[in-house]
C-alpha cells in the first residue's frame, strides 16, 4: 500500500476498494440492502468506495425511492440478460402465442449457467477491469447472489493483480430453495459447484453471512481468511416509524415467496386457531397460494399488499403487533439461513413469530434477543398455540415493542457489520 510524507510522521493512502454487485438501485427488494449498506458505510470507515452495478438490472422490481450514497463513486455496465419474473405467475394470465412466448423466455433462462445474470459478465468484467485499471483498485469486492458475479472478481484478479473478497449472502452449492429435478437443474446443480470450487481456490478472502456457508466453503478448501459477516440491523432507517395499536391483532410478513419458502401450514394454523386476527403478507404472494388460501375461507383475516417501496414495508412493519418470520426446513438446509429479514425484524422492534427451524441459526438469534417465540415450520398445531398466544397478550394489554439492550444494538447493527467487512478489505490489501 503506497504512503506518503507529511512531514514528522507517514500516513497511509486509503484502500481503494470496488464493489461488483448486481443488485444495486434502481433495483428494490431486500437483496439490494446488504451492497448498498456498504456503499454508504464504507466510505465513511476511510475505504474509498467504487461501485459497479448493471445500468438496468431488468429485476422484478424496482424502488424509485432507494437513494445511492454519495460518497461512493458508482460506475454502470449495462446488462444485457433477461429480465427476470415468475413463470408461473406470467403463464397463468396467458395464453395462445404470447404464453408460449413466456414459456420460451423462461425455458432459456432456465439454460444459462451458473444462473440468468451470467450474460452480465460480458460488459461487467471488461468494465470492471478498467475501472480497477484506472482507479488504481486494491481490492474487489464481488457481493452474490447471482453466484456468477463472482466470475468478474476472478476476472479483475487475474488481469490486474487486485486482491479479490468474495461475499457470499446464500450458499452456492447447498441453496434450500434451489430445484435439483430436472436435468436443466441439475446442469445447473454441477456448474455452481464448480464456481464455488473457484472461489474457495482463487478468491483472497472470502466473508459469509452464515456459518453454514462459511463451512460448505472450507469444505471446498478455501485457503484465504474467512469471516462470518452476517447482515445487520439498520435502525436508523426505522427514525420516526411509529407503532399505532390496533383492536384486532395484524401479524405482518413482508418479503416474496420463492423456492421454498412456504405460507400454507401458517394460513392453515391461522385457520385452526380461531383467532379474529389479520395476516398481512406485504409483497409477492404466489397464485398457486392464493388460491389454496380461499380453500380456507379466511375473508378479512387474510391481506395481501402487493410489493411496497422498502420505506413503505418498513412503516407496515413497525405498525404491526407482530411479525411473522418464515424459514422452510429444507431437508435441514434451512437451519443455516440466517437472512436480512431476520435482523430487519429485530430493527422494526415488534415482537417476532419465528416459524423456522428451531435448532437453526435464525432460532437461536430470535432466542438470544428476546425477540419472540420460536416453532417449528411443519408444525401446524404449534403455530396455532403462538398465534393464540398472541392474541391473548394483545387482549391482555397489548404487546410491548423488543427493547434490544444498548450493547446489542451496537453489535447487530449494520455499521459494526461494515467495519468488520472494512477490516477484512485492509487486512487483503495490505
Amino acid at each position: 500500500m503506497p504512503v506518503s510524507d507529511t512531514g514528522s510522521s507517514l500516513r497511509f493512502a486509503p484502500v481503494k476498494v470496488l464493489l461488483v454487485t448486481k443488485h444495486f438501485p434502481p433495483a428494490g427488494g431486500g437483496g439490494v440492502q446488504r451492497p448498498l449498506k456498504l456503499a454508504q458505510y464504507l466510505p465513511a470507515l476511510g475505504i474509498e468506495t467504487h461501485v459497479l452495478a448493471p445500468d438496468d438490472p431488468k429485476w422484478i422490481h424496482t424502488d424509485a425511492d432507494l437513494r445511492v450514497p454519495t460518497q461512493a463513486w458508482v460506475h454502470r455496465a449495462r446488462y444485457l440478460g433477461p429480465r427476470a419474473g415468475k413463470p408461473s405467475e406470467e403463464l397463468a394470465v396467458t395464453d395462445g402465442i404470447e404464453r408460449a412466448l413466456v414459456q420460451a423466455h423462461h425455458t432459456a433462462r432456465r439454460l444459462l449457467v451458473p444462473d440468468a445474470s451470467v450474460t452480465w459478465n460480458l460488459t461487467a468484467i471488461p468494465a470492471a477491469i478498467r475501472i480497477a485499471r484506472r482507479e488504481g483498485i486494491d481490492a474487489v469486492l464481488t457481493t452474490s447472489p447471482p453466484g456468477s458475479v463472482h466470475l468478474v472478481g476472478a476476472a479483475v484478479r487475474r488481469a490486474t493483480g487486485a486482491r479479490w473478497l468474495a461475499d457470499l449472502r446464500d450458499p452456492l452449492v447447498a441453496n434450500p430453495h434451489r430445484r435439483s429435478d430436472t436435468t436443466a437443474a441439475r446442469a445447473r446443480q454441477a456448474t455452481n459447484e464448480q464456481l464455488a470450487r473457484l472461489v474457495a481456490k482463487r478468491a483472497d478472502a472470502i466473508s459469509t453471512v452464515s456459518e453454514a456457508i462459511a463451512e460448505e466453503m472450507r469444505a471446498l478448501g478455501a485457503h484465504g481468511p474467512m469471516r462470518v459477516i452476517a447482515n445487520g440491523c439498520d435502525f436508523d432507517d426505522f427514525a420516526g416509524l411509529e407503532y399505532h395499536p390496533s383492536p384486532r391483532l395484524r401479524i405482518t410478513h413482508t418479503g416474496s415467496f420463492f423456492g421454498k419458502r412456504d405460507p400454507r401450514p401458517f394460513l392453515q394454523a391461522l385457520s385452526d386457531s380461531g383467532v379474529d386476527a389479520v395476516a398481512r403478507f406485504v409483497g409477492d404472494f404466489r397464485q398457486s397460494d392464493r388460491d389454496w388460501a380461499e380453500t380456507l375461507d379466511l375473508g378479512d383475516r387474510l391481506e395481501l399488499v402487493p410489493y411496497a417501496p422498502r420505506a413503505e414495508s418498513l412503516r407496515l412493519q413497525r405498525d404491526s403487533e407482530a411479525l411473522l418470520l418464515l424459514v422452510p426446513d429444507a431437508g435441514g438446509r434451512g437451519k443455516g439461513v440466517l437472512s436480512g429479514k431476520v435482523f430487519e425484524y429485530l430493527a422494526a422492534g415488534r415482537p417476532i413469530l419465528a416459524v423456522v427451524p428451531p435448532d437453526g441459526a435464525a432460532a437461536d438469534l430470535v432466542r438470544e434477543t428476546g425477540a419472540g417465540v420460536v416453532v417449528a415450520p411443519d408444525d401446524v398445531e404449534g403455530i396455532a398455540a403462538a398465534v393464540r398466544d398472541l392474541a391473548t397478550r394483545h387482549e391482555n394489554g397489548g404487546l410491548p415493542a423488543v427493547e434490544l439492550a444498548d450493547e446489542v444494538r451496537e453489535r447487530l447493527s449494520r455499521r459494526a457489520r461494515v467495519e468488520e467487512t472494512a477490516e477484512l478489505l485492509r487486512e487483503i490489501a495490505g
